[in-house]
């Protein structure tokens, strides 16, 4: 599988609410990265994942990858996810839509692999984005074992251009489907927020801080505040990642990508910017 490969979803998924495990999480967004946006895309065509992609881009052993594929299989059928949308762009007609991620997937043993058809109501999630999308490289959260680090990471790429996020501790609880769980913000601290920071702040090309803010006596919202890791030419190079004329990764461009924008006319229009500089 590619190490280049693009995961593109409308904003609606997301700020969507649902809960997957990690290994979930990897077959879903790898799955995704296969989708043609250049075309017509009906539920009837197979995605496939196998063991093997999985251990080479995530870092794990073939035996782990082998187990893990096999497990997700038997879950991700029952896997659903809550859409909150405005059919035709008109809010009075605001929609809180249940559904399923996959109408049906398989796991072919003798292969090592997964195939999965997504749900008829995903796919136009992921196809045909022309604007209110978030864009980046698999490879940011592949070496992730968090699945709540994977997901701060694409709510916070969702506001890659601003550099800053406000998120209430009611949201999150509700994006990352923890109602009921670590009521008290020290836990939901310890064991969900520093967690992710610090995965993200390690596997990905962001580097975050965050701080807490209180209404009253209680903490009620989270801000981040983030922006891409500062990296020397020469440490880009011995990483063998590719550079943008602007010097960035494809990961950090994607956060200046306009609606409909291909990698070659962002790549093209940020050249010019920078000689126009």
């Amino acid at each position: 599988m590619p190490k280049d490969l693009q995961v593109v979803k409308s904003n609606h998924i997301i700020s969507a609410s649902y809960r997957l495990s990690v290994i979930e999480q990897r077959i879903i967004l790898c799955c995704i990265a296969q989708v043609c946006r250049d075309e017509t895309i009906t539920d009837e065509v197979l995605y496939s994942v196998r063991a093997s992609d999985l251990a080479e881009l995530c870092g794990t052993d073939m035996r782990r990858a082998y187990r893990d594929l096999a497990e997700a299989a038997e879950r991700l059928y029952e896997r659903r996810i809550t859409i909150l949308f405005e059919p035709d762009g008109k809010p009075r007609a605001a929609r809180k839509r249940l559904t399923r991620w996959v109408q049906d997937v398989d796991y072919i043993e003798g292969e090592g692999r997964i195939e999965l058809r997504f749900g008829k109501t995903i796919l136009p999630f992921l196809t045909g984005l022309t604007e209110h999308f978030t864009r980046y490289q698999l490879s940011a959260v592949a070496r992730m074992t968090s699945a709540h680090a994977i997901r701060l990471f694409e709510l916070l790429a969702q506001y890659g251009s601003v550099g800053e996020r406000e998120i209430s501790l009611e949201q999150l609880q509700e994006w990352l489907q923890l109602e009921g769980n670590y009521s008290m913000f020290a836990d939901l601290k310890r064991r969900v927020i520093e967690p992710a920071v610090a995965q993200v702040n390690e596997h990905s090309p962001l580097a975050v801080k965050w701080e807490q803010r209180k209404t009253g006596r209680k903490v009620t919202h989270l801000v981040f505040t983030f922006g891409p890791k500062k990296t020397t030419k020469a440490a880009a190079k011995g990483a063998n990642t590719a550079l943008t004329p602007a010097g960035m990764t494809d990961t950090e461009m994607a956060a200046y990508a306009r609606p409909g924008e291909t990698w070659e006319q962002l790549r093209a229009r940020l050249r010019k910017a920078g000689t126009a500089a």
